[in-house]
């Protein structure tokens, strides 16, 4: 590589070791000739994910995010090659034909994390980590040599048990800037309310939503992993995370469990988790 080519992987590197540890972590753990193309990719992802902790308006987040469509449509403001993510993930989509329709829609539907409407329902919530995480994970595979539908499978799966325990992970941030994903007809169903989910205190209703989301996501894992001889050896490797979903959802799942307290994995917890699904794939 060149000195520039260098400099922007490393940026790419550092973004997603700072940022995103876990998916950072599972790249120790694919060839070395991927983890390039990877670690562009998942830069890309904090890139996009960050924009609402960037900006105090949701305009600003607007642009921001419609700078990076534009950029993935080949109409690009700017230097769009001064810039190391957009580079580095340019060249990974060259290389691996990543699909730039689900990345661009990637981008479309955070354009929600911009405001503070609520998560009116399940079926939208799903629609979101399709979009969101089952596109990183389909394009992970995709890097890894298996592009196959049963990839997209198994991608859909895994983004729909990691995502609900990525937006349970987060509730004291997120309630503490009133902003929810957990589906408001789930919370009306059992008794809650938004309300009651942004005063932090633990109630029967809310108890019963997360344990809902939280069951629904174990089965959706298990459908995974029962899917995973269907994709290439190689490509596994992309789906390494599901191990530390599977970790959390169990901690989720427990009676004592209190959501609004921040609970945060160790880096030792992560890659020990991540070493030993490594040595089953």
């Amino acid at each position: 590589m060149s000195g520039a080519n260098q400099s922007s992987a490393a940026f790419c590197a550092e973004l997603v070791r700072s940022h995103d540890f876990d998916r950072y972590a599972a790249t120790l753990f694919v060839p070395a000739d991927k983890r390039r193309a990877l670690l562009a990719l998942y830069a890309f992802n904090t890139e996009i994910s960050r924009v609402r902790e960037l900006v105090k308006q949701p305009l600003p987040g607007e642009i921001r995010l419609q700078w990076w469509t534009d950029m993935l449509v080949g109409v690009g403001h700017g230097e769009v090659d001064q810039n190391p993510v957009a580079a580095e993930l340019l060249l990974a989509i060259r290389t691996h034909d990543l699909p730039v329709d689900r990345l661009s829609k990637l981008i479309d539907v955070h354009m929600f994390d911009l405001y503070n409407d609520p998560m009116p329902d399940l079926a939208l919530l799903e629609s979101h980590f399709r979009d969101t995480l089952g596109t990183l994970l389909f394009a992970s595979a995709k890097i890894l040599g298996d592009g196959s539908e049963a990839s997209a499978h198994i991608a859909e799966h895994a983004g729909l048990a990691q995502g609900v325990a990525r937006i349970i992970a987060r509730l004291p941030y997120d309630t503490m800037r009133r902003q929810l994903f957990i589906p408001q007809d789930m919370l009306l169903q059992n008794g809650s309310s938004a309300d009651q989910m942004f005063a932090g205190k633990m109630t029967p209703g809310i108890r019963a939503t997360l344990d809902r989301l939280i069951s629904g996501a174990q089965e959706q894992l298990a459908t995974a992993q029962g899917m995973l001889a269907d994709v290439s050896q190689a490509a596994r490797a992309a789906f390494l995370p599901m191990a530390l979903v599977k970790h959390d959802l169990a901690q989720m799942a427990r009676p004592d469990h209190d959501p609004f307290e921040l609970h945060i994995r160790s880096r030792l917890r992560t890659l020990w988790t991540l070493w030993r699904a490594s040595r089953s794939v």
